[in-house]
């Protein structure tokens, strides 16, 4: 008797919006656009006086309201809330799929983030007021690196390319996860979730001088390039090992239609 072996469906990339292919390189040609202003010396005046307009305006109770609300771009607690929340679905829904989100984010932002903070070696506005205690006109420029790589990491912004690519993944697991639970989600809950941590985060690291305007503006051109990405992956349908049996299942809802 012959044996009948399963179709495997063709995988196919999830449609984002907007659509088409040619608005990530739109972001990666404004990334690299911006890059090649700074390392020509372009826009340091815009970032001066973004800098110095904050500094002029940073009463100390908008400091530490600042303080408190930028944590919520802190790349590594997000990553363990996003990883929680895989795990905790994972075992919910008997399926290692929940824990692929987290898994792909962290690479994808360790390959990328850190390795251009290291190349373009930028100091940031404060390394004028404390250490390395640099001169005003030389926190500016980029490829500093004569500089200990702890006082030149300023670019792009770690912490708003981390809250597009860290929330939109809690944002996609948060949608089966709550439905193990018998509750829905209401989809502008999830644009909350994605758009307000991201826009507060690129408001205050720049507000308290933390990064140069260019930086944050950079760590958003980055992170919406990195979520778009992940975005595209149907989870549910890749194709994973066929030893994990029944763990193999879909369970984040992101089969390609």
């Amino acid at each position: 008797m012959r044996k009948t072996q399963a179709v495997r469906r063709k995988v196919q990339l999830r449609p984002v919006r907007p659509a088409g292919w040619w608005w990530d390189a739109l972001l990666v040609a404004a990334l690299v656009g911006l890059t090649a202003a700074l390392a020509a010396d372009r826009l340091f005046g815009v970032d001066r006086a973004v800098a110095d307009w904050a500094e002029a305006h940073r009463p100390t109770a908008a400091y530490w309201v600042a303080f408190v609300f930028n944590h919520l771009g802190q790349g590594s607690p997000l990553t363990l809330i996003a990883l929680g929340m895989g795990v905790l679905l994972a075992v919910r829904v008997r399926s290692v799929r929940p824990v692929l989100p987290p898994v792909l984010a962290f690479v994808l932002t360790y390959l990328t983030i850190g390795p251009l903070k290291v190349w373009t070696a930028r100091p940031a506005p404060s390394a004028s007021v404390q250490e390395p205690f640099l001169p005003t006109e030389a926190t500016l420029p980029l490829f500093q690196h004569d500089l200990p790589v702890r006082f030149a990491q300023s670019y792009p912004s770690g912490h708003v390319a981390n809250a597009i690519v860290w929330y939109g993944v809690i944002a996609l697991l948060l949608v089966p996860l709550l439905a193990t639970f018998g509750r829905a989600v209401p989809p502008s809950l999830v644009a909350v979730v994605r758009a307000v941590p991201p826009v507060v985060v690129l408001c205050t690291t720049t507000y308290l001088g933390w990064h140069w305007l260019t930086d944050s503006i950079a760590g958003l051109l980055l992170g919406l390039f990195l979520d778009r990405l992940l975005r595209r992956v149907p989870w549910d349908d890749v194709p994973l090992p066929g030893r994990l049996g029944a763990w193999n299942r879909p369970a984040l809802f992101t089969s390609a239609p």
